[in-house]
């Protein structure tokens, strides 16, 4: 009985392979070229790992989107599902990050950032153009970059362990990920956007990351990450005409008004500062408080959700009333999504 050979490919180690070559392998012709899948993994002539990334970034993608679905920020799964579906793309993402997890440059690392960012936006209920450092560090979800890391390092470690070493496996990986925390902590000290956060989240980080309380709800994030329902907000997505303040005269209406100076919400404030314990309003302060105390994190996000469902019925109340045409065109389908990601 005799079994056909099913050859995988041959691969060269040049920068391209001479045109139409190959090489015979039991009268079997081979062609040779840059890239070969093996495993699951494409490998390349330069070994960069580049190639398997960028056919696994687009799997990944949709992945993510066809989960999303699934995450309306109003209702829908709790938390603990949202990360369990974070996990399937993460075990997808870093399948092999034993080997490449150390050849990731800058913009291989983008690459993975895309679909954790699309779920990690879903994990904190938030709106789509958060970005990716916020949404990360809101869901104390470690960049995946930072992740493959781990993997490879603790892959290169085991192999050196075989030869006698003081520190268990349990130890090592402790060790490890300690490291990369403190690399993405100090990473977080100069962010692309999300500045105001972060920087209120940074002082509190291993707390932040280690808290077992506390979840997000869909006005919670609103009002921490400054996306959503306010003026400067909305002005700049192209939904108001101007950033002003619809509920006082303020000329600038965003999440920091919203949560510290508008009168129009000055009960609530109150009721708020009562339940901190008196403690002046700040976003660094609010984030400490949070961190410290279930109790301070419920009463946070009660004002968020009595203050914010009050926001979006004006809003909606103004788009009713609306003379601007574009805003009027866009209200059947605002209301057919109200339970769908924004």
């Amino acid at each position: 009985m005799e079994r056909q050979m099913e050859p995988l490919g041959s691969l060269t180690l040049r920068n391209a392979p001479p045109p139409d070559s190959f090489i015979t392998v039991g009268g079997v012709r081979i062609g040779i070229k840059t890239t070969l899948k093996y495993l699951g993994i494409v490998l390349d002539s330069r070994w960069d790992f580049g190639p398997h990334l960028r056919a696994l970034t687009p799997k990944l993608v949709r992945t993510a989107g066809a989960l999303s679905q699934l995450l309306p920020n109003l209702g829908g799964p709790n938390i603990t599902c949202r990360k369990l579906y974070t996990g399937i793309v993460r075990s997808m993402a870093l399948y092999g990050a034993p080997i490449w997890g150390n050849n990731l440059t800058v913009r291989k690392a983008a690459l993975l950032q895309k679909p954790q960012r699309a779920l990690a936006v879903r994990v904190i209920r938030g709106y789509r153009t958060i970005s990716g450092e916020a949404a990360t560090l809101l869901a104390q979800t470690l960049p995946w970059k930072y992740e493959a890391r781990v993997l490879a390092q603790l892959y290169t470690w085991r192999q050196v362990q075989a030869r006698g070493g003081d520190l268990s496996l349990k130890e090592q990986r402790e060790q490890l990920r300690r490291a990369v925390l403190t690399d993405w902590l100090h990473s977080l000290g100069s962010p692309t956007a999300g500045h105001e956060l972060i920087a209120a989240i940074r002082p509190v980080f291993w707390d932040w990351l280690e808290r077992r309380h506390g979840v997000f709800s869909y006005r919670l994030t609103q009002v921490l990450t400054g996306h959503g329902c306010f003026g400067k907000y909305l002005c700049r997505i192209g939904r108001e005409l101007t950033g002003g303040c619809h509920h006082c005269a303020n000329p600038e209406d965003d999440a920091k008004h919203t949560l510290l100076d508008c009168p129009a919400w000055a009960n609530d404030r109150r009721d708020l500062v009562a339940n901190l314990d008196g403690q002046a309003l700040s976003l660094p302060a609010i984030i400490s408080a949070m961190v410290g105390r279930e109790s301070a994190w419920l009463a946070v996000a009660t004002y968020c959700e009595t203050v914010m469902s009050a926001k979006e019925a004006a809003e909606r109340e103004r788009e009713v009333t609306t003379d601007n045409p574009s805003r009027r065109r866009r209200l059947v389908r605002r209301r057919q999504n109200d339970l769908r990601p924004p």
